[in-house]
């Protein structure tokens, strides 16, 4: 009997901990695209993870350059750079602009929200703070649906764009391991609709850069 307690209870934590991965996975069923297949779209938002000693990570030179790819072949008008300006390992959103001019895309094509603190904020933020209402989600394969799914969630309509990883086959599966327990956090913060860690007045920004 005890043993068929545990299997019950080992049984309810699966799901529990699932639901909101396959909230995630089925919500963006249907939105995701290889860079060459992406549909069209003004803006493409492009997620910031870590930078190394003020330079991209591999990881982030993969997104950058499909992002670069979208704009090269008109797929894209503007470029939202969201990221961490401040964080531990230096500022995102300007090692990603850097970065993007020196793969030859416009400086006046990006613009840079360094209060991109994780994807739901980057999402949030791209609505309220820069008017954004449809965006190409550009990231890897691995984080791509919960990014989707959590602008979609946030009236954007979206479509996600993978990027290429740069990364081991350790660091993919790693990485996968902790979108899966992620999309906890991302139900939590969707159903609560929590505000962003950071609230900022309207920018025009990404206006401006579309005319």
């Amino acid at each position: 009997m005890k043993i068929k307690r545990v299997a019950v209870a080992a049984v309810a934590a699966v799901i529990a901990v699932s639901s909101p991965w396959a909230w995630t996975s089925l919500s963006a069923r249907g939105q995701v695209y290889a860079v060459s297949d992406a549909p069209a779209a003004d803006v493409a938002i492009v997620l910031g993870t870590e930078v190394v000693n003020g330079q991209p990570s591999p990881r982030l030179k993969g997104r950058l350059e499909a992002a670069a790819d979208l704009i090269s072949s008109g797929t894209a008008r503007v470029l939202l750079v969201s990221g961490d300006g401040s964080g531990d390992s230096g500022d995102e959103p300007a090692a990603m602009t850097a970065y993007l001019v020196s793969l030859g895309v416009p400086a006046d094509r990006i613009v840079g929200d360094p209060y991109g603190l994780d994807t739901y904020d980057t999402c949030i933020r791209a609505r309220d703070v820069y008017g954004v209402k449809r965006a190409l989600v550009v990231t890897q394969s691995y984080h791509v649906d919960r990014a989707v799914t959590l602008c979609r969630h946030l009236d954007i309509d979206a479509d996600g764009v993978v990027a290429p990883c740069h990364c081991s086959w350790a660091l993919r599966t790693s990485k996968s391991l902790r979108d899966y327990l992620a999309s906890g956090k991302a139900a939590w913060d969707a159903v609560r609709d929590r505000p962003p860690a950071v609230s900022s007045p309207s920018d025009p920004a990404v206006r401006n850069a579309l005319r």
